[in-house]
């Protein structure tokens, strides 16, 4: 019963440290490339799929990054895109009436 506690316990204490990781990283992507909070977490988890990479590591990445490490080459390329994609969709001129 310990230690099935014990194991709950640790489980929690990580699932807490990879949320605030995760929303570390919706805050710098929220700061340089001027996304929202929803925005940065659709980022984050398409970069993730499409490397095949779990979230907290591309988290890990780009908050060393932040601090001023290298993004390793197919996380910052897959980043650079979803970056681009969603901000090209909000800078494209509306649609003029008919």
């Amino acid at each position: 019963m310990i230690a099935r506690l014990e194991r709950e316990v640790a489980q929690l204490r990580q699932a807490l440290s990879s949320h605030a990781m995760v929303d570390q990283v919706i805050g710098v992507l929220a700061a340089v490339h001027r996304l929202a909070p929803a925005v940065g977490f659709e980022v984050l988890r398409e970069v993730s799929q499409h490397t095949s990479t779990k979230l907290h590591t591309v988290a890990e990445s780009v908050i060393a990054w932040a601090l001023g490490q290298e993004l390793p080459e197919r996380v910052g390329r897959e980043l650079e895109a979803a970056v681009h994609q969603r901000t090209r969709r909000h800078d494209a001129p509306d649609a003029e009436p008919a």
